[in-house]
């Protein structure tokens, strides 16, 4: 009789992330990898990032949450005021176990493809589309640069507290552009740290409000 060896998975309160702080695991199987997704549940702190065998767990810091938040917002305004519809999947899993991949972007946006997964409570990216946009808070690893590219996540902003970094995927591979596809009239990598900036200092909803009027009399002039 042959005995069944299941693969073993430590406890995820033997592992401590501070905030601010990332570890990689190397050698995890695409089996572990979802036994601590399943042990973790919905809402929870950290961000997985999962390549061919490398685990990623990184615990943000209050600065990272409030740039995710307000980048988001930001984006969330430019759509509205230019009439396009999308679908917000926040730090949903994306994952596929044919490439190992799986990664929980801080946001992300389905726009040219929202129609796709609009009223989708799940996803599953062997026939739905990545999203279009995906945005990286103070995240340096190329664990998840791999991973959205293993996706096919056609555009990434990544921004690591001072700069923001935007990569097109052309031919299965990231390019770091100056241009956006999503927002090409609007200068998006001075734009977005300029309001961030800002927020530091004159707060959250006034940055958003005076974000808004600058994208309305924008529009009048185009």
């Amino acid at each position: 009789m042959q005995t069944q060896v299941k693969p073993t998975v430590f406890a995820l309160n033997q592992l401590i992330v501070p905030p601010g702080n990332q570890v990689q695991l190397q050698n995890v199987s695409w089996e572990i990898y979802e036994a601590i997704l399943d042990e973790l549940g919905e809402g929870y702190a950290v961000r997985l990032a999962y390549y061919k065998g490398i685990l990623e767990i990184r615990m943000p810091l209050p600065k990272h949450e409030k740039a995710k938040s307000l980048i988001g917002y930001l984006v969330n305004v430019l759509l509205e005021e230019l009439n396009v519809d999308c679908e917000v999947l926040g730090s949903t899993t994306f994952k596929r176990q044919d490439m190992q991949t799986g990664v929980e972007p801080d946001d992300c946006f389905y726009i040219q493809n929202q129609a796709a997964v609009r009223g989708k409570d799940r996803l599953d990216l062997t026939v739905d589309p990545p999203p279009d946009l995906a945005i990286e808070i103070d995240n340096s690893s190329q664990t998840s640069l791999n991973c959205y590219e293993a996706l096919g996540v056609p555009e990434l902003w990544r921004y690591d507290g001072e700069v923001l970094k935007i990569y097109r995927l052309e031919e299965g591979k990231y390019t770091e552009s100056s241009s956006n596809q999503n927002f090409p009239d609007f200068p998006i990598i001075d734009l977005i740290p300029q309001y961030v900036d800002r927020s530091k200092t004159e707060g959250r909803s006034p940055t958003i409000r005076a974000f808004r009027a600058w994208v309305r009399e924008e529009l009048q002039t185009k």
